[in-house]
């Protein structure tokens, strides 16, 4: 029997943000930051903020709209971040209640239960607290039994959460559940003309079984890879009330340029390697399920593994969600699995690979079987 990836669930609110509503909000803040500050900015003392167009946006990254957990707030030039009510501890959190929407979507998918699941698993970048572990929250709120943790690999996390799954089943797990909540409007930078339309808010789950009995995608292979860099980082975090200085970091930050010069070509490599070890050709791959960070990002990696001319052919082998979810983190290669496993035939085989903050990249080589 393999271990496979039997059920997937997704869930996302129901406001949405254009690009056009997002560039008149930044704009707007940029005219009244730059007339109160007008007199620093001559003096040099302060940069002037820049504005952007919805045409910019789309060309530099793809994404057309983005779903929020809450819009007016985000739009609101003077707060520019969600308007959420604080829930007492003993209301279930904004993100175990996401949690819980997605994986009743994948067990109902998978035909399992809560009483056929043994670990819960919430792999993600925006954790709503440091502790308890939400994956415990969603584990108690579902009614299953054995463990549950958080684990944290930014972009990456869902290809990592993958590998634990598939690896607690190896060692004796029935079921793993494992959840990606992404709230990331939470930690973006509205103000900033490079971040403000990058992200989205969603949540996506996943059921892993060692199963022959069941159609799904088994596991053939998995690669994961980690190599420091500051060039995507969040500051964020329990000491930032005890240090001395307060930097205007403790949100998403990033050198897009040399993300997009460093991380395409070192992606293509590892899923290049991972087919030569398993005797695939890239030819014989139906779907490479990337990370939904940028779609000028995913089209490059495909031509470095397929060649140009393949990869302008069938633009398909990439599918693309980030139009209209923006980058939801590590929940976007599961979402595009989600969308488009039907596209995938008895015997085929997949590439799921998110890579991102770390450097991360964790890629999973799949095979669809049909029972």
């Amino acid at each position: 029997m393999g271990i496979r990836i039997t059920g997937t669930g997704l869930y996302h609110p129901e406001e949405v943000i254009t690009n056009e509503e997002l560039v008149e909000s930044l704009n707007a803040y940029v005219e009244q930051f730059n007339s109160v500050n007008a007199e620093k900015i001559e003096a040099g003392e302060v940069a002037a903020r820049r504005g952007s167009s919805a045409e910019f946006i789309e060309k530099a990254s793809g994404v057309k709209r983005r779903y929020v957990i809450e819009k007016s707030g985000v739009l609101d030039i003077n707060r520019l971040r969600p308007r959420l009510e604080e829930r007492t501890d003993e209301e279930l959190s904004i993100q175990a209640e996401w949690g819980v929407i997605a994986a009743k979507q994948a067990m109902e998918n998978a035909g399992v239960t809560a009483e056929d699941i043994d670990v819960v698993i919430l792999a993600c970048s925006n954790l709503q607290r440091a502790y308890p572990a939400v994956a415990v929250e969603i584990q108690t709120a579902l009614g299953i039994q054995g463990y549950a943790y958080d684990m944290n690999v930014a972009c990456s996390a869902a290809t990592f959460g993958l590998k634990q799954a598939y690896d607690a089943v190896k060692t004796g797990a029935r079921r793993v559940l494992l959840v990606n909540v992404e709230i990331t409007s939470g930690h973006t930078d509205y103000r900033s003309r490079d971040c403000h339309f990058i992200f989205g808010d969603v949540a996506t789950a996943s059921i892993i079984e060692e199963t022959d009995s069941k159609s799904g995608f088994e596991i053939v292979d998995t690669h994961l890879f980690t190599q420091f860099s500051n060039n995507i980082r969040n500051n964020f975090g329990f000491l930032n009330g005890s240090e001395l200085t307060s930097r205007d970091d403790k949100q998403f930050r990033q050198d897009g340029r040399k993300v997009f010069k460093e991380v395409c070509p070192l992606v293509a490599k590892i899923i290049s390697t991972q087919l030569e070890k398993n005797s695939i050709q890239p030819e014989n791959v139906k779907r490479f399920w990337l990370h939904q960070a940028n779609a000028n990002m995913n089209e490059l990696i495909l031509k470095l593994i397929v060649g140009k001319e393949v990869a302008e052919a069938d633009p398909d082998l990439v599918p693309i969600i980030l139009d209209e979810f923006a980058n939801t983190s590590s929940a976007g290669v599961i979402i595009a699995l989600h969308r488009t496993a039907d596209q995938v035939s008895d015997g085929e085989y997949g590439v799921l690979c998110s890579f991102g903050a770390g450097y991360s990249v964790g890629s999973i080589l799949v095979q669809k079987h049909v029972v």
